[in-house]
């Protein structure tokens, strides 16, 4: 019985010792999360505010604007992108960057405050966000609609898995 004894006085060393480290272990986490917390947050606000800053391209300033897809909300665009998808909106058929100044109150007289409008507008549709018909013109919000919510089936027919034709 004297052997166990000294066993179980080791076992308790062990564990006493285990029990200290535990509750060091615990004390650190407790100071950890909160600011986990706060560094999640601040790295979140961080992505927002990353999406509608200029960044530097070859020196100059150029605002990321993301590919338009499925997941990406309009949100996401700076807000003066915004103004223009819903300048391009509330007009009752395709519009011309001309237009679009107008409904935004640009100057469309001076090509030096029009052309940043279409720069703009060029930016637009090469992401998706716009379409640019034929004829130069945007087309009716509708149609924009339309487009963004047949595009996945135009690419289910265009993969040949199914035959569709599409208008409107």
């Amino acid at each position: 019985m004297h052997g166990s004894r000294a066993e179980l006085d080791e076992l308790e060393e062990r564990l006493a010792k285990q029990l200290t480290e535990v509750r060091a272990e615990r004390d650190e986490l407790a100071v950890a999360e909160p600011v986990l917390e706060r560094v999640s947050e601040q790295i979140a606000g961080e992505r927002v505010w990353a999406s509608t800053v200029p960044a530097q391209m070859g020196g100059r300033a150029v605002m990321l604007i993301p590919h338009r897809t499925s997941d990406v909300e309009e949100s996401v665009l700076p807000p003066d992108y915004q103004r223009i998808l819903a300048g391009v909106r509330q007009a009752a058929g395709p519009v011309m960057a001309r237009q679009v100044g107008e409904l935004l109150g640009v100057d469309v007289n001076v090509r030096a405050k029009l052309e940043p409008l279409r720069g703009k507008l060029v930016g637009l549709v090469d992401r998706g966000w716009l379409r640019k018909l034929a004829d130069g013109g945007s087309p009716p919000a509708c149609h924009r609609l339309l487009d963004h919510v047949l595009r996945p089936i135009r690419q289910i027919a265009a993969s040949g898995i199914g035959a569709a034709r599409l208008s409107c």
